[in-house]
């Protein structure tokens, strides 16, 4: 997996920044998480994870109450999930994830971001076949032997465990997202630095100077989009 959590890292450090942002997006996710089931983690799976995520951005208990609420309310607005595929500068390949109550407001925005910032919009599979939809956990402090033999004797199989200077990276399975994070808790890991299902690329590319700057150009005006909740892309930062 090399250091492809390095990017994740700067990604999420980044958005940390931008409190307000994060918790507007966070409560969408998990308002969406609740009206697609039942408002109620413990019976939706769904929920549960979007709460659990919310929890390692240090989102406030209040704002994810709120958001489950209205949930339970009369409120017929729905959202849905679409995955936008793209190219930006020499070879880069962007995933965009959007959560949306309007596809052709949130299509026609996405497509002209990548138009005006030196991208283009591709068809559906045209990028994510190159990308492994991966459970990623960064825990600080903590030694990689010794949580990979936690997470054995756990009986959780995993994709790989390494450790990255005082930090450990654990890669699974998507599906085991709750299952390696409740095994992890159990060995006494209170905090992730990560905890996040990600599209890591199979392999990166590197840019030019200028082609570097066009592409972090269009990166932060794609995650800037009010429906945009997540973007991934292969380029070595």
């Amino acid at each position: 997996m090399g250091r492809k959590w390095m990017n994740i890292r700067e990604k999420k450090a980044k958005q940390d920044q931008d409190t307000s942002r994060v918790y507007a997006k966070f409560g969408i996710e998990i308002y969406a998480a609740a009206k697609s089931g039942e408002p109620d983690p413990d019976l939706n799976q769904k929920l549960k994870f979007a709460i659990e995520r919310a929890k390692t951005y240090d989102v406030p208990k209040h704002i994810i109450d709120r958001a489950v609420d209205k949930a339970k309310g009369s409120d017929d607005e729905q959202f849905q999930e679409l995955r936008y595929e793209g190219f930006g500068p020499s070879g880069s390949m962007i995933i965009v994830d959007a959560l949306t109550n309007n596809v052709n407001r949130t299509a026609g925005n996405v497509r002209s971001l990548y138009g005006k910032n030196g991208g283009n919009m591709g068809v559906s599979g045209s990028v994510s076949y190159l990308f492994d939809n991966t459970a990623v956990f960064v825990i600080a402090n903590q030694d990689a032997e010794e949580v990979m033999m936690a997470l054995l004797e756990a009986d959780v199989d995993v994709r790989d465990v390494q450790q990255e200077d005082e930090q450990v990276v654990v890669y699974g399975e998507p599906t085991d997202f709750s299952h390696i994070k409740d095994s992890l808790e159990a060995f006494g890991i209170e905090k992730f630095e990560v905890a996040e299902l990600e599209m890591l690329p199979k392999s990166e590319v590197t840019l030019g100077k200028e082609d570097l700057a066009q592409f972090e150009k269009l990166i932060d005006a794609l995650e800037d989009d009010e429906d945009v909740q997540k973007v991934y892309h292969n380029v070595d930062l």
